[in-house]
């Protein structure tokens, strides 16, 4: 494999955030949660090559990074030879308080 290309993982709360987005997008209509995927799995793959791409939130919490993705931020942190994604979150949301309470 080639070593510049990361692996990724999906951290479970960002499973839970990827799932709650889906399921509000859904209810308006499937297109929309299928359409997020397919945008949430290209950002993935572009973060396997380029994983220093995002933005450093590294206020919110050391090591953190994010992309946008629409109206959501895709936090994720560098470990060794991965990329985990921490949370898919609303970017309206309270950022700081989301990530003092974890």
């Amino acid at each position: 494999m080639d070593k510049s290309v990361r692996q990724y993982i999906i951290s479970p709360p960002a499973l839970r955030d990827l799932q709650d987005i889906i399921d509000g997008l859904s209810g308006n209509r499937l297109e929309a949660g299928e359409q997020f995927l397919n945008q949430f799995e290209a950002w993935c793959q572009r973060l396997r090559r380029f994983p220093t791409i995002g933005k450093p939130y590294d206020g919110l919490s050391v090591g953190l990074r994010g992309v946008i993705l629409d109206k959501y931020i895709l936090f994720y942190r560098l470990n060794d030879e991965v990329v985990e994604i921490v949370r898919v979150v609303d970017g309206r949301r309270d950022l700081i308080s989301l990530f003092n309470a974890n």
